[in-house]
């Protein structure tokens, strides 16, 4: 197996118990590694139903893999013997040691260096191009979709949202999104 880390580690942590991080961890943790998820947030799974969420931390522990709520980190130290993680709990101020950490904390848009203060085009306070409700920015006749404007970043939402645009460009009625409903899975 390749990767960059080029063998699996004994002890992996995960910082970040979001989609990402819980795919990563159930990888690694199948290929060997001893997982260790932290979690800033006192609840799993916040954004899923809370039934689901129950199940799904459940299934994730059935794996093996240790899962720290309320873990919020505060330093790592790299050092030839792996990386020492620093974290916040309500018990006070821990620390664990692993051969590789893998951050999985979110994902931002990636919209520096488009010129958005020389064109006019307007970001908001978290970098996300601001849209209206049929995705057109602060600069006539421009859209935007997917990853670059807020809500859910998933590709089938984005290309829906270009469907949308799409029709909108051709003189069609573009169909509202309700994003309460775009499913999602891990």
């Amino acid at each position: 197996f390749r990767s960059a880390f080029g063998e699996v580690p004994q002890r992996l942590g995960v910082i970040g118990a979001g989609v990402i991080g819980l795919e990563l961890g159930s990888v690694w943790r199948r290929l060997g590694s001893e997982v260790t998820v932290l979690e800033a947030l006192p609840d799993f799974l916040a954004a899923a139903d809370d039934q689901i969420a129950k199940e799904a931390a459940k299934a994730i522990k059935t794996q093996g893999i240790d899962i720290r709520l309320g873990a919020r980190v505060t330093g790592t130290k790299v050092s030839k013997k792996g990386v020492t993680v620093t974290y916040e709990t309500a018990e006070g101020s821990e620390k664990a040691e692993f051969d590789r950490v893998i951050v999985a904390v979110g994902r931002r848009p990636n919209t520096g260096g488009l010129g958005a203060e020389q064109t006019g085009l307007k970001l908001d306070e978290r970098g996300f191009i601001e849209v209206n409700d049929q995705f057109l920015t602060s600069l006539p006749g421009v859209y935007a979709i997917g990853d670059v404007v807020a809500g859910p970043m998933l590709a089938h939402r984005a290309s829906e949202d270009g469907v949308m645009v799409a029709e909108l460009i051709a003189g069609e009625a573009g169909i509202h999104r309700d994003y309460r409903c775009v499913p999602w899975v891990i």
